[in-house]
């Protein structure tokens, strides 16, 4: 059998940023020089980096793109480098893999399936090619094949199924490639990250090892390239059903190598391969991404309203863990570089400090505020290193308050004017903290969850301000859970106030006792209706058809829980329009630029809810 070493490599790109792309994929094929890689695959769309959303629509975009694959050539002498291109013909682009051979473009593969579910949206920007079909097209006063086209190398014949090609059963590329009796497949994708998806891509990496009869080389986009969607990163390889090496996901690097020997037998020593917890998949996940989004926008670091809450607390121990995580993986001075870090560091403790240089939180206390949660904010900031200040915004809530009083000629009361009086103290929150964070050409963090958004328990231009949101695509039980993990598993003990807190928006008095379960409903029930509502877009009759028989609850009150979370869905979707861009973390988020579109006026599901009440409850 020839000896053949191949390897995928993965890369953290960023739409227009041609210099720094360019210069990532010669660092990472200077690398797989250096290692003596005879085939080395790229990503989906590494020239470009995949979310470049509109700008492949633009002629000069994709002719651009071809320029750098002209100017990368060079640089690919005594190996085989293949890379993710959109290639324009006339008035249609087409997703392609460029295929770069001893300083000459030996082909193009074109994509044959677009994704068109959930956050992606490819058929807007590319036409899917015709199995089979094969063009010449110009490049550079050369003529390039380009289309349904394998290759071979040392005896050795390739091909390649990019991303959803891989996902389309029976009508796969890979089936056909079998035929052509192809020894091993590619697959380059952009699959964003979700929560457990990777043993989704592991399982289908094995399966088609074996039914396709080949090698079976996987390689996916890596970071936060342009603000919401997550790339893992993922490279690995799988031979006769069995996954022979995997890389460690959501690295911090500017890229990554897997190599692997096409000749060797697999032995009774395959490499173990370790599975993450969900936990610490998001921890890494969301860490990484605010890495990115935070060097990418040019930014100082961030600023957050800590309110000793859940929701919030997660999002500081957020940031600490991306600057213990970047430390770790990057080392003091190459995390230095990537934050653009002037001047010297003063202690001994690099994590505390940066911390500390990097999230500013502040306390904003109403009169409703109590000790508790003060408490808990303080403690947690103090703990982590973030530079801490608390204020009051009571005169400012009183002065907002007295206006509107005299102007409408009557005094406001809570038991009349419980949102409004409720709304105007998160509001008043909003443009102190802004100053905080344009003072410090700072990210402002939001701090909302995907049932509030679901429900827009939320104050519009109050708590949802903000330049990103990092946890909106995730439930409430799970950051509770995950603050516990925290606490016990990564060692964050200043979590112990904010764990033994009740969730509470804390905005109506204090002997109201309010709490955030009973505004609405129990967070476990909220999420249950939300999945099968949202996730698998089931009627309100429907969802309770199949919640009746799950959760131990009164039939009444399950039909109640459900009319009120259709309601306040339809009701509240321009609040979702509004919310600050968030990161894709789950399998469906209500995001509706990346994954739920719903109608901003409706009828707010009337007859629906009325089949629902007719129901019978036995």
């Amino acid at each position: 059998m020839p000896h053949l070493k191949i390897a995928g490599a993965t890369v953290n790109q960023t739409p227009l940023d041609w210099k720094g792309n360019f210069n990532r994929l010669i660092a990472a094929i200077e690398d797989a020089q250096h290692q003596q890689v005879d085939i080395l695959c790229f990503p989906e769309l590494s020239i470009t980096g995949y979310g470049s959303e509109d700008l492949f629509l633009s002629y000069w975009y994709p002719e651009r793109a071809l320029a750098y694959v002209h100017k990368l050539i060079p640089y690919c002498q005594n190996i085989t480098v293949c890379v993710g291109t959109p290639v324009r013909i006339n008035d249609k682009v087409y997703n392609c893999m460029a295929v770069i051979e001893n300083g000459y473009l030996k082909g193009l593969v074109a994509k044959q399936f677009m994704a068109i579910d959930g956050v992606h949206y490819e058929f807007r920007w590319f036409t899917p090619w015709q199995h089979g079909e094969i063009k010449t097209i110009e490049f550079f006063d050369e003529d390039v094949p380009l289309g349904d086209i394998i290759f071979e190398k040392k005896g050795i014949k390739y091909g390649f199924e990019i991303c959803e090609d891989a996902w389309r059963g029976g009508m796969r590329p890979g089936y056909r490639l079998k035929d052509r009796k192809v020894d091993l497949i590619f697959n380059p994708s952009a699959s964003h990250f979700a929560l457990g998806k990777t043993a989704m891509r592991e399982e289908l990496a094995k399966s088609s090892s074996k039914e396709l009869d080949a090698v079976y080389c996987y390689t996916n986009l890596l970071g936060n390239e342009s603000g919401r969607m997550i790339f893992d990163g993922e490279i690995m390889v799988a031979k006769n059903g069995k996954l022979v090496e995997k890389n460690n996901l959501l690295s911090f690097k500017d890229h990554q190598l897997l190599c692997f020997k096409f000749h060797e037998e697999i032995t009774a020593s395959i490499k173990k391969i370790q599975k993450q917890i969900k936990e610490e998949e998001f921890a890494q996940a969301v860490s990484l991404a605010l890495f990115d989004y935070m060097r990418k926008s040019r930014s100082n670091g961030f600023v957050l309203s800590l309110s000793g809450g859940a929701d919030s607390s997660s999002v500081a121990i957020l940031v600490s863990e991306m600057v213990r995580r970047g430390l770790a993986e990057l080392g003091t001075d190459e995390f230095l570089k990537k934050i653009n870090f002037k001047g010297e560091l003063k202690t001994d403790n690099p994590q505390k400090e940066l911390v500390g240089h990097l999230l500013t939180c502040a306390y904003q206390a109403s009169d409703n505020s109590g000790g508790d949660t003060f408490k808990s904010a303080k403690n947690l900031a103090e703990s982590i290193g973030a530079t801490f200040y608390d204020w009051q915004i009571g005169e400012e809530v009183k002065g907002f308050t007295s206006k509107i009083e005299k102007a409408i000629g009557r005094e406001l009361t809570w038991e009349r004017d419980d949102i409004t009086l409720q709304n105007i103290q998160a509001r008043t929150r909003s443009p102190i903290i802004w100053m905080l964070a344009n003072l410090n050409n700072a990210l402002l963090l939001a701090t909302s969850n995907r049932n509030e958004g679901s429900v827009g328990y939320t104050t519009m231009d109050g708590d949802t301000s903000g330049s990103i949101s990092p946890i909106a695509a995730i439930d409430k039980p799970f950051i509770i859970n995950w603050l516990k993990w925290a606490e016990k598993v990564l060692g964050y003990k200043g979590l112990q106030y904010v764990n033994s807190l009740q969730p509470t928006a804390e905005l109506r008095p204090q002997d109201n006792k309010q709490t955030d379960e009973e505004d609405l409903m129990p967070y476990a029930v909220m999420l249950e209706i939300e999945k099968l509502a949202l996730r698998d877009h089931r009627s309100p009759s429907d969802v309770y058809l199949n919640l009746k028989e799950e959760l131990d609850i009164e039939p009444k009150k399950l039909k109640d829980y459900i009319t009120k979370f259709f309601r306040l869905w339809s009701r509240n979707q321009w609040k979702r329009e509004r919310l600050a861009p968030a990161f894709h973390l789950d399998d469906y988020n209500v995001d509706p630029k990346t994954w739920l579109r719903f109608p901003i006026l409706s009828g707010g599901f009337e007859e629906e809810l009325a089949e629902l009440a007719s129901l019978e409850e036995e």
